[in-house]
Parts: structure tokens; sequence; C-alpha cells
């Protein structure tokens, strides 16, 4: 049987971080991927000589002195890291039909009030309110600052609603869904989402917003080989099909060939009711994997991969959120006959190309229900099968719906388009792992914001959980969930402090 210190289950960032971490404090860690490619939301995938991220389309606060900055640094791989700034004055540019005016948001808080003052030239208090109500709010998040604290610091703030605390700083309802506007950024429902998300999410595009270059998946690869230079293994092609417990901790797991493997401590990156489906121990009540299991995910996403023909599409230095009504907020519960309501466009960096663009991605909403014909259906690179004709043929339909849509804000797009590639729901089943192919994991509801937080530990005494459902999705919240789960072995005061020294003043 194989032993280690620590096995940590699947390999996106999260569990990446972890082994990172770990392995750099001598830690024997082992990664056991499911998939060819190790990275969840990190992949790549190529075609016709062109790269596709799955999930990360830009990235917020790497900037020198920044929080992913910090944490970037410290697992030594900022400096090898392909980068380019997004536009200054614009780094999202929302839109909403009938309306031929495109609203920007501005890096730095100066500039990002000064830009909108020009098409809100009244609203000067509510902005200077919003940006200072980010800061308070992100301040309140100890470890998004590097910083220890406790829970109480949150605890005034996660009751707080978005859409709520935008009507309460202006009565103009076109900033207050302006504000909204890149809500796909984190799936937002107006009577949901807390505001200390969209506060933590913001705040990190507003300090600094940044492209990778040639694709996210260098995130990936720099750390998989950090982790190799410091001892660690990364198995890839072996689901974990069991983990077995016994008494209060975990004994082993099982691995899909049958063999067992133990470590000391086990970290598992899935999601939490993954996790806990496959955990056999009498320790887990029921009501604690009834709780995980019973937590709702965030809606699934529609995505078109578009290779563009050489020298047609400009390159875009930002992205831009179209909304097909004036409630930026109503995409999200879309009637199927009026699909799409809203959507992301985000233009592939290259260093190819400087003017035109290879590529790019448009990212819309879409709802597990949509996919029951063939949910009893997998199609991985290891489990190539067909999902049969009819799913062809839904893929062609919603792509044309998809573009007409892109056409009303880019006329000629369609001309544009040498070739595209489709990614549903059931990709994101299939390839990172949530069972109903949700885009970010677990809704956060501030309404009931306790039951939504999911802590590191679990009852088992030597597992842990990481990834997007612990902290905040995205690349910066899953970077501080691989901290927060590292700093249960290391210790948190430790840790923080070696962040914030391995950085020279």
């Amino acid at each position: 049987m194989h032993s280690y210190d620590v096995i940590i289950i699947g390999s996106g960032l999260g569990g990446l971080v972890c082994g990172a971490i770990l392995s750099q404090h001598g830690y024997r860690v082992c990664i056991y991927e499911k998939n060819r490619q190790a990275g969840g939301c990190l992949q790549t995938y190529s075609r016709e000589k062109v790269i596709f991220d799955s999930g990360v389309h830009y990235i917020g606060g790497l900037a020198p002195g920044e929080n992913l900055y910090k944490v970037f640094k410290y697992l030594g791989i900022y400096d090898k890291l392909k980068l380019k700034r997004m536009d200054m004055d614009g780094f999202d540019h929302i839109s909403f039909a009938g309306d031929d005016k495109i609203y920007k948001l501005a890096q730095g808080e100066e500039n990002f009030i000064r830009t909108l003052l020009a098409d809100f030239p009244e609203e000067e208090a509510a902005l200077r309110a919003y940006c200072d109500k980010i800061s308070e709010v992100c301040s309140k998040f100890p470890l998004y600052n590097l910083r220890t604290g406790d829970y109480e610091e949150k605890r005034s703030v996660l009751q707080l609603n978005t859409a709520s605390y935008l009507r309460s700083i202006t009565s103009n309802e076109k900033l207050q869904q302006v504000l909204a506007g890149n809500n796909l950024l984190y799936a937002g429902m107006a009577e949901k989402t807390p505001f200390y998300v969209h506060a933590l999410v913001l705040n990190s595009y507003m300090k600094s917003s940044w492209k990778c270059v040639d694709g996210g998946s260098q995130i990936g690869k720099l750390l998989c080989r950090r982790i190799r230079e410091n001892g660690g293994n990364i198995i890839r092609n072996m689901a974990v099909t069991a983990i077995q417990g016994e008494g209060d901790q975990v004994d082993h797991i099982v691995l899909q060939d049958g063999t067992r493997a133990r470590a000391t401590h086990y970290i598992s990156n899935l999601h939490p009711a993954q996790t806990m489906a496959m955990t056999h121990s009498d320790t887990l009540r029921s009501a604690y994997r009834n709780r995980v299991q019973q937590l709702e995910n965030s809606v699934g996403a529609f995505v078109l991969n578009v290779v563009l023909k050489p020298g047609t599409f400009k390159y875009l230095n930002y992205n831009h959120y179209y909304h097909a009504t004036p409630d930026a907020w109503a995409g999200i519960d879309y009637r199927v006959e009026e699909w799409p309501q809203t959507y992301a466009m985000y233009v592939s960096a290259s260093s190819r190309h400087e003017t035109y663009a290879d590529s790019l991605s448009v990212m819309t909403y879409m709802r597990y229900a949509e996919m029951e014909p063939w949910q009893h259906t997998i199609h991985t690179v290891l489990q190539p099968e067909s999902r049969g004709a009819a799913y062809e043929v839904f893929k062609q339909q919603k792509a044309d719906l998809l573009i007409d849509c892109v056409e009303k804000q880019f006329p000629g797009f369609r001309n544009c388009i040498q070739s595209y590639y489709v990614a549903t729901p059931l990709s994101y089943r299939d390839y990172i792992g949530t069972g109903d192919g949700s885009m970010y994991g677990i809704m956060k509801d501030s309404a009931d914001p306790l039951r939504t937080m999911i802590s590191a530990r679990t009852k088992l005494s030597n597992l842990y959980l990481t990834g997007q459902n612990l902290n905040l999705h995205g690349i910066l919240g899953v970077t501080i969930s691989g901290v927060i789960t590292s700093a249960e072995l290391l210790g948190m005061d430790f840790l923080v402090d070696e962040i914030n020294q391995s950085i020279p003043i």
C-alpha cells in the first residue's frame, strides 16, 4: 500500500495550492486526479492551434503588494506567469439592450468613480459610499487581507444583500444595474447574493485586472512543477472511488484500479457533497451528511469557445457583459424560449498577435434541467463516448441563438467565426466534477449565511476540504481556501507570517 504524509483528492487550484504549500514544508504529498490534465478549472484545451480556457478568463489582485500577488510570489510562481494588464479605464464594459451607452468599470478607486461620474454626474455621493462600503466589508475578512483574525469580524456584514444595498445608496436604477452588471462572475441572484461576495470579487478587479497570456493553465502547470520539485507526486488518470474511515479518522482511500493508499492527512478538493458521498464512516452523522448534500448549487454555464478567422476581430483588452433587459439580475431566471438573456464575452490574450484576437469565449447561464435527456451520459478525453445526435443538434441550436445575441452588440461577429466548440453543464460536471455542472459550487445566501459556510475541517479529524465551496470561488477565492486548508496543518499565524515575510519590502 502506498503511504504518504498528505493525500490530496483532485488537482483543482485549491488542491494544487495545498500541495505546493505543504510540500514546501517537507510533507510528502500525493495528488490523485481523475482526468488526464491537472488543474480543474485551470485546464485549457487546444483546437486548431488556438488555446481555450475552461474557467480562468481574468484575474484580480496581482499588482505588487496585493493579496494574490503575495500568495503567488510566496508559492514561487508569480515571476514565471505571462500576464497582460487589462484596460485601466474599463476592464469590464456593461451594456443593456435598447441603451446605446457602454458603461465602464475602471481600475483604481478614484478612476472607477471618475469614469462612472461621466455617465452619472449626480451620483458622486453614491459612488463614494459604494467604494467605501466595499473597502469596509473587505477589511472584515482577515485572510483576504493576509492577516489573522476571527470569525466575529465578518459576522456583522454577512447578511447584507447586494441588490438591497445598491438600492439603499441610490434611487438611480440604471446605476444600480451597472454596479451589478458583471454578476455573471458569481451567478448573482438579486434576492440571495450577499454583498460580501460582490465586494470581495469586485474589489480584487478594481485594484488590478489581468489576463493570462496564452491561457490560465500556466498557473496549474507551474504549481505542479513546484510540487514535483518539492518531492511531491501527482498521479493523473486515477480517480479515488472511496474514502474509508476507521474510528474518528480516515484509514485509507480506494483508487479506481482497486488499490489502496494511506496517509496521515487527507484533503479533498472535490465538492463537499461528493466527498461525503464517497466517505464511509460511522462518525459522519446523517445530519451532517444531509446538511452538505442539501446545499443548493449555483446555476450551470453554456460556453461558446470561438476560433476566429485571422485578422477579422480586434483584440479587446476588456470583457463585455450584455443584458437583454434593463435588469442586470434577470438573466439567471431566463425562460427557455427567451434564452439567452445575458452573456459575458472574454477575448483571449495571445502572445502571437497584439491587434487581432485568435479566440474568445462567450458565457451565459444554463440550468442543469435542460440537460435532462443526456444526464446519464459521460464524455471526457478518457471516456470519449458520444452523447448522441440529439445533443449535437441541441448544442448547435443554442450556439446559433447565442451568436445572434452577440451580433446585436458586435455586428458582423458571425462572419468572424472560423469554428466553435461548446461546453454545457454536462462538460463541467464530467471534467470539473460538480454533480450538477454548477459554475461556482455552493450558492451563498444573505438570508442564511451560516448554512452555506463550509469549514475546512470535517467530522473526521484527519480529513479536510478545500476549493471553491469553502470561501469564495474564482482564482483568488480558491487560492485563499488553499491557504486556509494548509493552515489546518501548519498553523494560521505561522503561515500568514511566512507569506507576508516572503515579499521583500
